[in-house]
């Protein structure tokens, strides 16, 4: 079974997002240990991380690591529209 290891930035990014939507985005990590619960999960190429995490607005950023799931980086990301090009 993996288990699940926090970096320092990650939770305190964590700790300062709204109750609900750290709420969510924790139940979404606790669940990665089961790999049959890898939904919104994607591998990542040419990246400084192994995989995403799409949670809403979220990204969670990880590695897995000899048994362990190391989160690295909470990243929010903004809607898109024609004025964001």
């Amino acid at each position: 079974m993996n288990r699940i290891v926090w970096n320092k930035r990650a939770y305190t990014q964590l700790k300062k997002m709204p109750i609900k939507v750290r709420t969510a985005v924790f139940n979404a990590v606790e669940q990665l240990p089961e790999r049959d619960g890898w939904h919104n999960v994607k591998s990542l190429t040419n990246h400084r991380y192994d995989y995403r995490l799409r949670v809403g607005q979220y990204r969670v950023f990880f590695d897995v690591e000899e048994g362990e799931i190391k989160i690295y980086f909470i990243q929010e990301v903004k809607k898109r529209d024609d004025r964001t090009y």
